[in-house]
């Protein structure tokens, strides 16, 4: 049990309620300890009292007194400050949520590429060389996150293993399950989509578009969408589970039926009777929160990465519950 700490909050945990940020960083913590705690003051921010629905702000301190917990060191989310100057193996470290010998998997934060490019300076790609083995092996990626999505993240920690998770997503036995704040409400509660898309050149860097059935180069692309809560008429909380994986298929699939994901600065076009929601950060609200995927040894792993700080912040302003749809998760 550690001494009492002061701890900063990070500008992208601004807006969370002091309940969620202790159950981010603090896991192990139930909610009656932290009531008691609050209650005789032994929690304070900015050296005053609060409660358990007081929104933490950027910079302000959270008086952390002795807890019989241990602090989340590996779920917990990665601020940009970290992200620019931590080191790689520690990074990845704190990224994992699920490790064996031969997979591991990450919750990617967004903002940071899964591969090099144009502008790229830091990947996880690049960042996997800290973690060679003793033989020199580096794991290996299997699939691909936009860079600015979130979420699960397989990796393979051998050749053999990087050859069946390969196989697996190519025959399409892994299931991925994504979490989207979109705009607007679909009228149908759940749907499957299908168009053709194909790659066009812009001035602002190549884009996906739907296109007509026979167009050069144009590919199938399905997905499956379910509304689990909405906002009034304004915003709506759904899953989106790609059934082909093409570049930004869901991003293309949500602005197709008119629902764009907010925060998509490629395919989110507000028209001028529109207003940005106050407290909810212009940044991509996509998350990859699930994947089921066969395990190279015959087993099946089932791993839930939860969401990023600025979709919290959102989440807590509408008043969703990321644990609502726990209930429905795949065993």
């Amino acid at each position: 049990m550690a001494g009492v700490e002061q701890r900063q909050v990070d500008g992208d945990e601004a807006g969370m309620r002091l309940d969620r940020w202790f159950k981010t960083h603090y896991p192990g913590l139930g909610f009656g300890q932290l009531q008691k705690l609050l209650r005789s003051g032994q929690v304070r921010v900015d050296g005053g009292r609060v409660k358990t629905d007081t929104r933490v702000q950027s910079g302000q301190t959270v008086r952390v007194p002795p807890l019989p917990v241990d602090r989340a060191e590996t779920k917990g989310p990665i601020s940009a400050k970290a992200l620019k100057h931590g080191g790689d193996g520690d990074l990845l470290s704190k990224m994992l949520l699920y490790e064996d010998a031969k997979v591991c998997v990450l919750n990617k934060p967004a903002g940071l590429a899964v591969q090099g490019g144009s502008g790229v300076t830091r990947s996880i790609d690049s960042m996997l060389e800290a973690w060679r083995d003793k033989k020199g092996q580096k794991p290996r990626l299997v699939h691909r996150l936009d860079r600015d999505t979130s979420g699960v993240l397989v990796i393979a920690r051998t050749r053999g293993a990087a050859q069946a998770l390969t196989a697996s997503f190519r025959s399409r036995d892994t299931k991925k399950t994504y979490w989207a704040l979109v705009r607007g409400v679909p009228k149908k509660r759940e749907a499957k989509l299908s168009t053709w898309l194909v790659r066009e050149a812009t001035p602002d860097g190549d884009r996906m578009r739907v296109a007509e059935h026979g167009e050069p180069d144009a590919d199938h692309a399905i997905s499956f969408y379910r509304v689990i809560e909405r906002a009034g008429q304004e915003l709506a909380w759904l899953e989106m589970e790609p059934f082909t994986g093409r570049t930004h298929q869901l991003r293309v699939h949500a602005a197709h039926i008119d629902h764009p994901i907010i925060g998509d600065p490629k395919y989110f076009h507000a028209d001028q009777n529109w207003e940005f929601p106050g407290g909810v950060q212009k940044r991509l609200h996509l998350h990859a929160r699930r994947i089921s995927i066969p395990h190279p040894d015959g087993k099946h792993i089932v791993v839930t990465a939860p969401l990023p700080p600025h979709m919290v912040q959102s989440w807590n302003l509408l008043g969703f519950d990321e644990a609502a749809d726990d209930a429905e998760v795949e065993e």
